[in-house]
């Protein structure tokens, strides 16, 4: 009626007696603009809470008013923190996790004619808050060219290279010391056959064929040297690097993975 106020029951406080606790419940393909890095960004998100084995269900709407904070302002790695603290206050939780899946533009330049471009790469911040842990997981995707050794030796006429993908994952409980987006697309790229470029004139197409044909690789050339490169980084808890080569002359992908703890190592 009107002029009176309404009571509405708050139905995800009420309890729940089937003694379950939910490690995850939240939010799922949310897509947002984010500014990361200086750059204004399209994000795919996954933001999700624990519940007590107490309650029915979690407040959704405080997810998304928390995401949609952040819009209006810079996200960066360390950022990431700040969302699952205020995820842990606002929701009244043990444990909050976010995953941020967005295309982050580099500049490129031709080795020859440097005519300049833009080279897309899938990039993802990941951050866990829990009562025994903190973690901070920072993704990287790169397109790079490799040239088969085999079919270089066994071929009297040129060899046959592919377009592949190498993705690096860093764990780290300080993500503001990790290289830049720039820095460690860099540091995969040259582990390659050739880098990939979005614009390539005549004189730069020579150049790359032949710089890729002087430096065959296996996928597990690939994967080796990068680890060898990415154990040069510092403040890393753990990091995994997978390659896939998208093969031209066969019906299939090649593929190799490798993961490890620095703790290990150090041991």
């Amino acid at each position: 009626m009107r002029g009176r106020s309404l009571s509405m029951d708050d139905v995800q406080n009420r309890k729940d007696i089937r003694g379950i606790t939910i490690q995850q419940t939240g939010v799922k393909n949310v897509c947002l603009p984010f500014l990361i890095l200086g750059q204004r960004v399209q994000a795919k998100i996954i933001f999700t809470v624990s519940l007590n084995k107490n309650l029915r269900g979690t407040h959704m709407s405080r997810l998304m008013e928390i995401l949609t904070d952040w819009t209006t302002k810079p996200l960066s790695m360390s950022s990431i923190n700040l969302i699952l603290n205020d995820a842990l206050e606002k929701l009244n939780t043990n444990a909050s996790k976010i995953k941020i899946d967005f295309k982050y533009f580099i500049e490129r330049e031709a080795p020859v004619s440097q005519r300049k471009s833009l080279l897309d790469l899938d990039c993802f911040f990941e951050g866990e808050v829990t009562d025994e842990q903190r973690e901070f997981t920072f993704g990287l995707t790169v397109p790079i060219t490799t040239l088969c050794p085999c079919s270089k030796e066994i071929s009297d006429f040129g060899a046959h290279n592919q377009r592949s993908i190498c993705t690096v994952k860093i764990k780290s409980d300080n993500p503001d010391l990790l290289p830049s987006i720039e820095n460690l697309s860099k540091l995969i790229e040259t582990q390659a056959s050739s880098p990939i470029y979005s614009v390539l004139k005549r004189e730069d197409e020579k150049y790359v064929t032949e710089a890729a044909y002087q430096n065959p690789k296996f996928v597990e050339d690939i994967l080796r040297d990068v680890v060898i490169a990415v154990r040069q980084i510092q403040n890393i808890e753990w990091f995994s690097v997978e390659c896939e080569n998208f093969e031209s002359i066969h019906n299939h992908n090649a593929f190799a993975y490798h993961e490890e703890s620095v703790n290990i190592l150090e041991g």
